[in-house]
């Protein structure tokens, strides 16, 4: 092989080498699924969480974003995602199926609430006791806050949530129960209160249609998660690279867009609160 040969292939194999080290990621993709209670709408903001943790893990991420809870909980179980940012219900739901991965801290808390929402034309009501006979809207019924606290609320003052409003169906998104009530489609629903928080620093137009009428106690943050199959190694990967972004500029941008200050490891006793509310309705 002449000199010029040897010289050419090194080149070549260095550019290979280089492209590699410095291109689109290698290795195998890691699956990350998000639900609609978060990021509905922000696909140019998730462009940027996914460049973000591809520089960091050095692996290719691909957001999978469903539109109901229950599709999510599916992925999950069948071990089609890798790791998922899901409700506390259906963190509840999925028990052994899956593992703690972080929490998110909104306003320095790793908690949030169910606000009880009405139309801002209404002044008088108080509580959801008001709301009797009157379209309701739901979320999700794998919902906590969309769901399960005002149907506690209903059970908790003597009346049977089946059968306490007039009529009552899901939007799919706390996003779209905003929009109801905004619109006054409905005289009343129940929606996460980041989602409303985060709504009226962006879009004040339309949460000034509502006006919060309740707050619920305090619950943990809704989790992230990591499937029960991935390794320790990529968990670990994984958690770390949450914890570390309020102390990279990039990062620390990307939690503004989210409205979060950062994550946690948290507990799962952060959902006590949650659990016990299901087991009032039988559920495990």
């Amino acid at each position: 092989m002449s000199k010029f040969l040897r010289l050419m292939l090194m080149v070549i194999w260095l550019g290979a080498a280089s492209f590699g080290a410095h291109g689109k990621p290698e290795g195998q993709t890691i699956r990350f699924a998000m639900t609609p209670a978060f990021l509905h709408d922000q696909h140019g903001m998730l462009a940027q969480w996914r460049l973000y943790l591809e520089n960091q893990l050095h692996r290719p991420v691909e957001f999978v974003q469903r539109d109901r809870y229950r599709e999510t909980i599916d992925l999950l179980q069948q071990q089609k995602v890798d790791f998922a940012w899901i409700c506390d219900y259906p963190y509840l739901v999925l028990k052994n199926d899956v593992k703690l991965l972080a929490v998110a801290l909104h306003q320095g808390q790793p908690s949030y609430q169910s606000y009880l929402i009405v139309p801002a034309k209404d002044r008088s009501t108080r509580s959801i006791a008001d709301l009797k006979n009157t379209l309701f809207a739901f979320a999700d019924p794998y919902s906590n806050t969309g769901y399960l606290s005002p149907r506690f609320e209903v059970k908790r003052n003597g009346s049977d949530p089946a059968t306490f409003f007039k009529r009552t169906f899901f939007t799919w998104s706390h996003r779209k129960v905003i929009d109801a009530v905004a619109s006054g489609v409905v005289q009343g629903a129940s929606v996460d209160s980041y989602v409303w928080e985060s709504l009226n620093k962006v879009r004040p137009d339309i949460t000034a249609k509502t006006r919060v009428a309740w707050k619920s106690e305090l619950y943990g943050f809704p989790p992230m998660v990591a499937q029960r199959n991935v390794s320790d190694a990529d968990f670990a990967l994984m958690q770390g690279v949450l914890m570390d972004m309020p102390n990279n500029a990039q990062g620390r941008a990307i939690l503004g867009q989210l409205n979060l200050d950062g994550f946690i490891k948290g507990s799962p006793q952060l959902y006590d609160g949650v659990a016990e509310m299901m087991r009032q309705f039988g559920e495990p």
